[in-house]
């Protein structure tokens, strides 16, 4: 009975009390470091299986906040080598709409929240829709857009409603606009986060799901203008925030999909995991709406290789596994029986630049490393065969060589500043507890932030100076799980570090520690 009562208060926590984007907490950085779960092996090495198809619905996200980011052609040939044909912008970007044209990648494109108020003409939005949708549905080769994402997330409870009056007007604008130009078979749908559905605290469970109060009037105005245009519901569903937030009470393998959880029983339905249970909350609500046939798609869902203890190779395999076998059985949940669901993994590829304020992770959702290769075996056909991710080709990168810390530094405390000084001019997500570096020693903390900083100023050798506490190797330091990276060679003329420690007289960094930094390691 106790097990039952905690996967009700698991249902809880999913519907907004721990995946609401905006009241992710800066995550502390302890100064004791927690070993890492065991991670998998590395990367795998590339192989021919021109012959893999996605599991049908199964889509990817692709994000682009990075300061080195793969040429966009190979991006898009990782895509067709992984017979990946549902992508996600986060925006909506030329030279990458540019590149899909004559793919058969159905795309969806995004504005983001804050262009939403930009929406509120409608003549305005029929110019916008003509110069970034339909310049491309109308090249020689044309771009597959099948949906427009309207912002992300918006009403979440910790925006105040700042959104709310904006939404609305834009997703009719924009869908209006389409339909004007006769492109009505494009979906615009707003992607929205589960805090705006509501179960009494009493009853948590998906039957008892409603939207939540202070915007129920609105949503129900949204979902009967979806159902007047044939358009999809999209929610994003992040098993791994509900672990994240859940602080401990949350059963680890209600986040995934061994069936190994005690069901949570409603009426009759059986739930051994988060997805379904999300899921079917919404089904629930969208029936007691009237709209019990209306299409759902699940925009994001993912787990992060690090920036946490629960963020690693090893859990983050098992949950892509166990997803996508779960989607290929097309057994659908317990309230849409038989049901192919339509998903878009988060996300594609890291973000080196991405804010960290949710938390370190944030940097770390790609299925591929940041130069494209993929980070654990996947058969993302779902049919258990011997198919695997493949890896970006023909990837350039730096020389082979690395910022650590001098042979001759012996005081810790010559290093704190000058660590901490880095970790704010790069990133130094992998040293967190619990994450993929937290068992290096000082030196080794201290050399992996010089080396990011390094990597991020294009080897540039004023960025391996630190007041000549560091030196240049080409010896790899990696260790372990703990990968010190060579960067991707720059596209264009390299980012001057500025400012930089260099050997001339300069203003020396701070000597104020940045205790517990959200960038990157203490040494106090």
């Amino acid at each position: 009975m106790q097990h039952v009562k905690l996967l009700m208060n698991i249902i809880l926590l999913v519907l907004g009390h721990s995946v609401s984007y905006a009241a992710r907490d800066i995550r502390i950085l302890g100064r004791t470091a927690i070993a890492p779960a065991q991670a998998a092996a590395g990367p795998v090495a590339s192989i021919d299986n021109s012959g893999i198809g996605a599991v049908s619905g199964l889509g990817v996200n692709w994000g682009t906040v990075t300061y080195h980011p793969l040429p966009i052609d190979t991006v898009v040939q990782l895509l067709k080598d992984n017979n990946i044909k549902k992508l996600k912008l986060l925006g909506v970007e030329h030279e990458i709409l540019t590149a899909l044209a004559g793919s058969d990648i159905e795309v969806m494109v995004t504005v983001t929240n804050d262009h939403l108020a930009d929406m509120g003409s409608f003549d305005a939005v029929k110019e916008w829709v003509k110069v970034n949708l339909i310049h491309y549905l109308e090249l020689k080769k044309g771009v597959n857009i099948a949906y427009v994402a309207v912002g992300n997330e918006p009403f979440l409870k910790d925006y105040n409603g700042k959104y709310n009056n904006v939404v609305f007007p834009a997703l009719k604008n924009i869908q209006n606009a389409l339909n004007a130009a006769n492109y009505s078979r494009i979906k615009a749908t707003i992607p929205i986060n589960a805090d705006v559905l509501y179960s009494p605290d009493i009853n948590h469970v998906p039957s008892a799901g409603v939207w939540r109060k202070d915007i129920a009037d609105l949503m129900n105005q949204i979902v009967a203008f979806y159902h007047k245009n044939s358009a999809p519901f999209t929610v994003n569903i992040h098993p791994f925030l509900s672990l994240y937030y859940g602080k401990g009470k949350f059963p680890v393998d209600y986040a995934f999909f061994d069936g190994n959880s005690k069901p949570l029983m409603d009426m009759g339905a059986s739930y051994t995991n988060v997805l379904d249970a999300n899921y079917d909350t919404l089904v629930t609500v969208l029936n007691k709406a009237g709209y019990k046939n209306m299409p759902i798609i699940v925009g994001e869902i993912g787990w992060p290789t690090d920036g946490d203890i629960n963020a690693n190779v090893t859990l983050a395999q098992k949950f892509y596994k166990g997803l996508v076998k779960h989607l290929a059985t097309k057994k659908g949940t317990p309230l849409r029986t038989n049901n192919q669901m339509n998903v878009y993994l988060f996300s594609l590829i890291d973000e080196e630049d991405k804010s960290i304020l949710p938390g370190d992770f944030e940097r770390h959702w790609g299925i591929f490393s940041y130069d494209g290769q993929p980070k654990f075996e996947l058969d993302i056909t779902g049919k258990g065969g011997k198919n695997t991710l493949v890896g970006a080709k023909d990837v350039m990168y730096l020389s082979k060589q690395w910022c650590v810390v001098s042979p001759s530094v012996t005081k810790k405390t010559t290093l704190e500043a000058n660590a901490d000084y880095a970790c704010k001019n790069a990133h130094c997500t992998s040293l967190g507890n619990g994450s993929s570096c937290s068992n290096l020693d000082y030196r080794g903390q201290a050399s992996y932030a010089f080396n990011s900083y390094f990597q991020n100023f294009d080897q540039q050798s004023a960025s391996c100076h630190f007041d000549g506490l560091a030196t240049i190797t080409t010896k790899d330091p990696s260790s372990g799980s703990c990968k010190f990276d060579v960067q991707l060679a720059p596209a264009s003329v390299p980012i001057e570090p500025d400012p930089a420690p260099t050997p001339a007289p300069a203003p020396a960094p701070t000597l104020a520690p940045v205790p517990d930094s959200a960038y990157g390691p203490s040494f106090g």
